[in-house]
């Protein structure tokens, strides 16, 4: 999927514009137990409460792809003949009207999520979107439709205690300690099934959302999808920044470091300005390209690519923002650690006085230390 399909099916969360009937869900409590299930009508509901709803399952779409939002891939034999995919499957051809497939899939999540000692509520909700059909000129036709795209949201939401807050009381005319009820906070995580891909259904794939883009609960994804577990985006940062360590064999320094920051970022801001819909990738070559105009040699580059190829598998399309920090620029050292936005990272040099090794930036008027400004003498 890219950006602009799922904002595309992002607009449909509102009452007016899903064709969600029911909310479906349970509440489960620190250990584990079911509390409550939950089966409400959309309509029947005030329309603030709704709104709460819809507006917690449309988080399961927000964030960046391949940070928050993961692709998931299903293998050929999966979707011919798996239990993961065929109760996904029930999930969606029963629009989640199936119970028996509803508390299958629950005791599943709640065997495998592992959400620390906190209670968490696991919703889930099915829409019946008409595809508009999309003319030559790009614009949707509203009065004409391509398909149907039958699909299943889902989201976990921590659960937690009211803080415990001075309230009128006005009975007794007075104010007093007030603890709200529990309080469901905002998706950890979530899916998609299946992905909304060319604007149609695609079995083979779904949407997995993290709230954390460290931390994305791959003992879920294991249980609900049974696929390898796709790599986090600090998982991705760490496993380059050994390929690219390793690879250049002790030749891994500053001015190395500052161009493959420089050209990543600048690929990832021209992209951003693109507005292209598509996600940003690079390959291991085109980065072994910048090494090279690094002054690194052939073996070196190799061996940066085969390293690479080892921990993210041959010809792999990787994500810029995946492997850099675009918007910081930090060097640190035993002693102290020194900020520079990314746009001036060159101002940094390294220079050896007197035997020493030393971090230079050219100060110029301005300088201030802790927001107070110094005399330059």
């Amino acid at each position: 999927m890219n950006q602009k399909e799922i904002s595309e099916l992002k607009r449909r969360f509102r009452p007016d514009k899903s064709a969600i009937g029911r909310i479906y869900g349970c509440y489960v409590g620190g250990s584990r137990e079911v509390i409550s299930d939950i089966d409400e009508s959309l309509a029947l509901m005030p329309l603030e409460e709704a709104e709460k709803y819809l507006g917690l399952l449309k988080k399961a779409l927000s964030g960046s792809l391949g940070k928050n939002l993961i692709d998931i891939v299903f293998s050929t034999r999966q979707v011919a003949d798996s239990d993961e995919h065929r109760l996904l499957m029930r999930l969606r051809d029963s629009g989640l009207k199936d119970g028996q497939a509803r508390q299958e899939f629950y005791q599943k999540v709640i065997a495998s999520l592992d959400m620390g000692e906190s209670s968490y509520l696991i919703l889930l909700a099915h829409d019946a979107y008409d595809v508009p059909y999309r003319g030559r000129d790009g614009e949707d036709q509203a009065d004409a439709s391509d398909q149907v795209f039958s699909y299943i949201v889902c989201c976990v939401c921590p659960v937690k205690d009211g803080k415990l807050e001075l309230g009128y009381c006005p009975g007794e005319n007075e104010f007093h300690n007030y603890a709200p009820c529990q309080i469901v906070s905002p998706p950890e995580l979530g899916f998609l099934f299946p992905a909304f891909d060319d604007r149609a259904a695609n079995l083979y794939n779904a949407l997995a959302y993290a709230r954390k883009p460290d931390e994305l609960h791959q003992e879920f994804l294991d249980a609900v999808f049974h696929t390898e577990p796709p790599m986090s985006a600090g998982e991705q940062r760490e496993a380059f920044q050994t390929a690219l360590s390793e690879g250049l064999e002790g030749a891994c320094g500053l001015e190395v470091v500052q161009a493959v920051h420089e050209r990543l970022t600048a690929r990832i801001e021209q992209h951003r300005e693109s507005r292209d819909p598509e996600p940003l990738t690079v390959t291991a070559q085109e980065i072994g390209g910048i090494l090279r105009e690094c002054g690194a040699d052939e073996k070196q580059v190799a061996a940066f690519c085969g390293k690479c190829g080892e921990r993210f598998g041959e010809g792999a399309a990787l994500s810029p923002a995946n492997l850099i920090e675009s918007r910081r620029f930090e060097i640190k050292t035993p002693d102290a650690t020194i900020s520079v936005d990314p746009e001036h990272s060159y101002l940094v040099e390294t220079r050896t006085i007197d035997g020493r090794r030393y971090l230079l930036i050219p100060a110029g008027e301005g300088v201030e230390v802790n927001g107070l400004s110094v005399d330059w003498t």
